[in-house]
């Protein structure tokens, strides 16, 4: 029996067998992929591009071949010298399945298009950035006193800026000499000298006075979103905020996927590496647009990012990182011109610098949270959690600084959810569950309305309801939880034992009915046992990792608890700790730093100073290994219970009672009072 052809669609992890011959776009729509198509699939609107990719996939377990789709077609090449495809790039409308295959949508293609939630944190920064206008007189030329333009150039700036020395590159040498004439002599220079730096470097010059702006780029590069802040190298003003989704998910979910990926594809490294610089490259351009400003006047970009996605960004095969004792190639703080690592979409001498990773495991991201919240000047003892796909977590006061990471895995970001997805119009992000009639009222992204308020269907008429995403999922266990939906160890129980018909009997187990549009050929949006179990596995890895730092201080309760990142953000501290996903702490001690890794980010391209700084912090910061301590697999276990199997949450049961229903044992049900059914 031949089994027919697999495809895989990423970023939402969609997959099912399709005949061979089926195009890639009627596949899409069969499984509910988020596919944009305006023409009906005659090759003429493009909107349906899609970038297929070849090689091992353990994650998915499938090997696809160079043959996996029919070959390039006439309407592709139509196109093609029409508009252009990028490199890569197929018609899904076009391209047919052949064989197995791996399937990525990019963010262009999809109608409901990523919302990257990594908004800017506003912040008092002193400004001390590196590069810096200036404006000069330079002396004309003189048969008398022969010197070159440079030279006099170095000379103005000497007397009339105490910028001692200065250097330049032949690309800005080539077009100084038009530029002063331009201006009689008197031009603006951005000079850029960093921390390091005994020379200053001019990367750019105008004729006269330069009134339209310096500009630099702080990015978040995440292992599922890249989020960028154009920020005024002048005031610190935030210009625009802009986010994609990371193009590398199509080899990976997780990091450890894509170091997977490189080690049995030789040269996936590379491809890797060119995916997430073209997707600056393009994230440059957008935002740049976006502020009404020219790309030209970007000289500067300070990144963070976890380990594995630091060496992808540089280049650098992340191999090692994949396993004992997790060495990165360089720990240190990295400075260098843009142009080096393929970044052409800003000015041609822009710079870069890249704040130093704390360990194998544990990147500038965490550094770039401790440099925002500096968890070593704190008087008490403060838990910050980095939620990501892999968190960061920071314990630390005035004594002492630890830090860990921990593989949650992309499930608080709505993957590995049967109904879940990105952050996008039509997600359900916010859910209560009331806990007598068990009838659900939610919030969608787009609408600042509830479901069961006059108006909301109007609100969404256009999003509709698609989906649940992360901070909708924590919610909804939560909720299910509360409400006696769900028992201690993540069960969920039948209608008889819960006493509503939305808990729906799904094979040999249940799950709780949110909201079903099927009758009108909407989605039926359901969180599964899968689901709990996903979430069960994520937060337990948090949990865990937090624990493992508080055994290493020595103490069992943290004084205050800090959730950084974007899906911090947006999740609620109250449901965070019912689900068990942080230690127990009074909820008013529980809040939100936003993005700190941005904001650390932004803190680093304004103010060299905290260059200084956070390179010294690094060094003090004690890290603690997960992956080899023998009590970080005893802390997950007792992690999976929610709340927790052997902390008693004393905090939480100030503010929240929760029932005990048992669904797995027999004997009465603790929620409804009824005679449980043994099974057969």
């Amino acid at each position: 029996m031949t089994t027919d052809p697999l495809v895989v669609f990423t970023p939402s992890g969609k997959r099912g067998h399709f005949p061979v011959g089926t195009p890639i776009l009627t596949a899409a729509r069969q499984l509910g992929v988020d596919l944009d198509s305006v023409c009906g699939g005659r090759g003429i609107c493009s909107k349906c591009q899609i970038t297929p990719s070849y090689g091992e996939f353990p994650k998915h377990g499938v090997t696809v071949s160079e043959d996996a789709l029919s070959e390039w077609n006439a309407v592709e090449q139509r196109y093609d010298d029409k508009r252009g495809l990028k490199p890569g790039r197929r018609l899904g409308c076009q391209a047919s399945v052949q064989g197995n295959v791996v399937i990525d949508v990019p963010p262009e293609s999809q109608v409901h298009r990523q919302v990257v939630r990594k908004a800017a944190t506003a912040r008092a920064i002193i400004m001390d950035p590196a590069t810096r206008l200036y404006f000069v007189v330079v002396e004309e030329p003189d048969m008398h006193s022969p010197t070159g333009d440079l030279e006099r150039l170095e000379r103005a700036l000497r007397e009339q800026w105490n910028i001692e020395a200065v250097t330049a590159d032949l690309s800005l040498m080539s077009k100084l000499q038009p530029v002063l004439r331009k201006g009689k002599w008197e031009v603006t220079v951005a000079v850029h000298k960093g921390h390091k730096d005994t020379v200053a470097r001019v990367i750019e010059i105008w004729p006269g006075l330069h009134e339209q702006g310096l500009y630099g780029l702080a990015i978040d590069l995440g292992s599922t979103t890249i989020a960028a802040h154009l920020t005024d190298l002048d005031t610190g003003e935030v210009k625009a905020s802009s986010g994609l989704m990371n193009p590398q998910i199509r080899f990976g979910e997780d990091l450890m996927s894509r170091v997977s990926y490189a080690m049995m594809n030789p040269g996936g490294d590379q491809e890797m590496t060119k995916a997430v610089r073209e997707a600056i490259n393009d994230l440059t351009t957008s935002i740049a647009d976006e502020a009404g400003i020219d790309a030209a006047l970007i000289v500067e970009t300070v990144f963070v990012c976890n380990p594995v996605m630091h060496h992808l960004l540089l280049g650098l095969d992340p191999v090692e990182l994949g396993q004992a004792p997790f060495a990165l190639t360089t720990s240190e703080s990295i400075s260098l011109p843009a142009r080096e690592m393929g970044l052409t979409n800003m000015n041609p001498r822009a710079q870069v610098y890249i704040l130093p990773c704390i360990a194998g495991h544990v990147g500038a991201d965490c550094a770039a949270v401790a440099l925002s919240e500096e968890p070593g000047k704190s008087e008490d003892l403060v838990l910050i959690v980095d939620v990501g796909t892999n968190a960061e977590i920071l314990l630390g006061d005035t004594r002492r600084v630890l830090a860990c990471s921990s593989p949650t895995g992309p499930a608080f970001e709505g993957a590995q959810i049967s109904s879940g997805q990105r952050a996008a119009p039509g997600a359900i992000e916010r859910i209560e569950i009331d806990p007598v009639t068990k009838e659900p009222r939610f919030r969608v992204i787009g609408s600042e309305k509830w479901s069961d308020e006059d108006g909301f269907d109007l609100d969404i008429a256009t999003t509709g309801i698609t989906g649940i995403c992360g901070s909708g999922i924590i919610e909804a266990v939560a909720e299910m939880r509360i409400a006696g939906l769900l028992d201690e160890s993540g069960l969920i129980g039948s209608a008889e034992q819960t006493g509503t018909t939305r808990n729906v009997p799904e094979g040999r187990t249940h799950a709780y009915l949110i909201h079903d549009a099927s009758a009108e050929g909407g989605p039926r949006i359901t969180v599964t046992q899968g689901d709990i179990r996903a979430i069960q596995l994520a937060k337990s890895a948090l949990y865990a990792g937090a624990r493992l730092l508080m055994d290493e201080m020595e103490v069992d309760r943290v004084d205050r608890v800090v959730l950084a990142g974007a899906f911090g953000a947006h999740i609620s501290t109250k449901h965070a700790m019912v689900l068990g996903m942080i230690p127990d702490a009074p909820l008013e001690k529980v809040s939100s730093a936003g993005n700190a890794a941005g904001t650390g980010a932004r803190i680093a391209l304004c103010n060299i100073g905290s260059r200084v700084e956070i390179e010294r912090v690094v060094r003090e910061i004690t890290k603690v290994e997960t992956a080899i301590e023998p009590k970080f697999q005893d802390h997950f276990v007792a992690a999976n219970a929610i709340p927790h199997k052997t902390d008693p949450f004393p905090e939480l049961a100030q503010i929240v009672t929760l029932p005990s229903p048992s669904f797995n044992t027999g004997g009465d049900d603790q929620n409804t009072g009824r005679r449980r059914r043994r099974r057969s």
